[in-house]
């Protein structure tokens, strides 16, 4: 038997995976899929000493598609025992479906390798770097990216003898980190005994089984990686773990995951919706969101997660999850950051840039979630949470997830050791996160800390910034929440109760943002109305967008409506602020300062059509000088608009 190293192996692997797609016309799923079979058969004969797994030289020479052999008759037999062994991920029925030929050649160049006695980094790394491809081109969505994977697990920092569990673990990628930082760190070779602390569930056969090759590959232990719904009862899956493990019995030190969300649809199942708090809606009452009987139509299943993950773990216990930034900023989803702070400590939020996850298939941004669960008898105490931004992560967001190096300041790679340097940050806000922990509080060009107590609705990295916070002490002593100088409409209009009434219609477009006029507007019948008309508009009203690519920057659309637009419909994409309680032309010259925009800007969420709720924009702080200067102000405004109506007038006069 032959030892070999991690490229020849990979070349191996390669080199049978393109063999089976050219040849059998299966999909590459399909393919990697025939091919994980073929290398449990290996292993259990390796492990086994059984000596089934060859072809001779005779075999190979007369092996013929239309007739079994002793080759083929020894492959199956050999597979029907490999399914026994691992019965809870292989059904009884299962073959491997590839012609003799292919089975042959595949044979033929795994036979000369031990793998149980080869190098585990040559071996594991191998199939890693097999599966990064494979996945992306078959499996994206079960594919987390490794520099993710290993940030997160040094982040949570497992230790040996912890449970570690990925109630939804794909191919395995942070099971598989956590092993390696766990014997990295505590200087053990212990694989079996580490190994009964490590648990994976997902509900894909064919995930699993990729997940438990890369474990029998790296560690050659036999895993606790199994086919399980993880949303099924919590009490169900401890029970589960327990027996494999009786040391888990009080439940789970440390969860890292990367839940399926986006494109994988909401979770309507009633029996499972009903044992998740967040399965059910929650109402505002007051600043609070209560939990009431109504089961939700249907959940997003990271939601679910979140809560189940907080199940599983005991007291203490540590989390890191992924989850999109709506997650943490969209006002709808309060409700769940406020049952995250009711059992949770936030140890910290990490955000990532909107690349990470376009190599794997979705261009979703999302953002790291670190919290411990916490005890029956805590008390509120406040606490210092760290925030963290990555914005290099080492590799390109194309197909290829190609890497990319530091250069020097000519433009020149860094080598380190005969290397070029990847180029990241993901060691740096770590290191901040170390810091953080030595002297609770960190302040650098990625990271920075708050209090508890400082954490309102939204846990977005960027709404904390230190010059944001610096930014709002401007307001200190000097301002007043937009809905206390406003009434603002929302109420529809009854015009649009009349289908066949005729009426001006004005949209985001027809607002000359510059001289704060409306310039257009279209003569519509209420029945041709778009969906979003929905505010009848008064003379002196003020007009400001909510929602478009350009609230926030320096062509946000606000608009003084004059008598030519009144009894006008305006669409939803504006809030209608009536009866001011401060001088209307100082308001109006407000919503053109930096001070209005950026708070704008940092309440608005969404990434394809950026929005401000209506509670967060209730909420802006319309900063009030001296009556003097609001008054001097004012009237600059009123005379430029005495002005630009006087000089229409001139015009209008002008007859040829």
């Amino acid at each position: 038997m032959k030892d070999f190293n991690e490229d020849m192996l990979l070349r191996k692997f390669e080199e049978i995976h393109d063999y089976i797609y050219a040849n059998e016309g299966l999909t590459p799923q399909q393919t990697l899929n025939e091919f994980i079979k073929v290398l449990f058969a290996k292993m259990y004969d390796e492990n086994n000493k059984l000596g089934l797994f060859f072809i001779s030289p005779e075999e190979y020479k007369v092996i013929n598609n239309s007739q079994r052999n002793c080759f083929s008759n020894r492959i199956d037999e050999l597979f029907s025992k490999t399914k026994k062994e691992y019965s809870t991920i292989f059904d009884s029925n299962e073959k491997i479906n590839l012609t003799q030929n292919t089975l042959a050649f595949i044979v033929n160049k795994l036979h000369e390798i031990k793998l149980t006695e080869s190098s585990k980094d040559a071996k594991g790394l191998a199939f890693q770097k097999f599966l990064s491809h494979k996945d992306k081109e078959a499996n994206g969505q079960f594919f987390t990216p490794t520099p993710v994977i290993d940030f997160c697990v040094k982040f949570i920092n497992p230790k040996a003898y912890e449970t570690i569990i990925d109630p939804c673990c794909g191919s395995g990628g942070f099971l598989y980190s956590a092993l390696n930082y766990i014997r990295e760190n505590e200087a053990l070779n212990l694989n079996e005994e580490i190994g009964k602390y490590i648990f994976g569930f997902d509900i894909n056969k064919d995930i699993v089984k990729i997940s438990k090759m890369k474990f029998l590959l790296e560690a050659n232990i036999n895993n606790n990686i199994e086919v399980q719904n993880s949303l099924d009862d919590a009490d169900s899956l401890k029970l589960l773990i327990s027996e494999k493990n009786p040391d888990c019995k009080c439940g789970i030190d440390n969860i890292l995951t990367n839940p399926p969300f986006g494109a994988s649809g909401k979770i309507t199942n009633t029996s499972i919706l009903a044992r998740y708090k967040l399965g059910h809606k929650w109402i505002e009452k007051g600043n609070q969101y209560i939990v009431t009987n109504t089961l939700q139509s249907g959940q997003s299943s990271e939601i679910l997660f979140v809560e189940q993950c907080l199940n599983l773990l005991k007291e203490n216990g540590k989390m890191a999850i992924v989850l999109p930034n709506g997650h943490f900023e969209n006002p709808s989803l309060n409700y769940l950051r406020q049952f995250i702070k009711t059992n949770a400590k936030i140890l910290g939020i990490v955000t990532l840039p909107q690349e990470t996850f376009i190599p794997y298939g979705t261009g979703i941004k999302t953002s790291l979630l670190f919290i411990q669960k916490k005890t029956h008898n805590c008390l509120e105490e406040d606490y210092n949470i760290f925030f963290g931004k990555i914005t290099k992560l080492g590799y390109n967001g194309n197909k290829n997830a190609s890497p990319t190096f530091k250069h020097d300041d000519n433009g020149n790679l860094i080598e380190s050791n005969g290397q070029y340097v990847i180029d990241e940050d993901f060691s740096e806000v770590l290191n901040d996160y170390q810091e953080f922990l030595k002297n609770g509080f960190v302040k650098s060009n990625n990271s920075y800390s708050i209090k508890y107590s400082e954490l309102k609705d939204r846990w977005d990295y960027n709404f904390y910034m230190p010059e944001n916070k610096e930014f709002f002490t401007k307001f200190d002593g000097h301002s007043k929440k937009l809905s206390e100088l406003v009434d603002i409409v929302k109420v529809k209009s009854s015009k649009l109760k009349n289908k066949a009434e005729l009426v001006d219609y004005v949209e985001l477009s027809d607002v000359n943002t510059k001289s704060f006029e409306i310039i257009n507007s279209s003569k519509l019948k209420v029945f041709e109305l778009p969906s979003r008309a929905s505010f009848e508009l008064k003379e002196n009203d003020i007009i400001t967008s909510v929602a478009g690519n350009s609230i926030g920057s320096e062509k946000h659309i606000t608009a003084l409506v004059n008598d030519e637009f009144q009894g006008a419909i305006c669409t939803n994409g504006f809030r209608v602020l009536r009866n001011p309680k401060i001088d209307l032309y100082y308001l109006l010259y407000f919503f053109s300062t930096d001070m209005f925009r950026k708070q704008i800007k940092l309440y608005r969420t969404g990434a394809a059509i950026p929005t401000i709720s209506d509670k967060d924009f209730s909420n802006i702080l319309v900063y009030i000088p001296s009556e003097n200067e609001i008054t001097e102000i004012g009237d600059k405004v009123r005379l430029a608009f005495n002005l630009r109506k006087q000089s229409k007038s001139i015009l209008n006069e002008i007859v040829i």
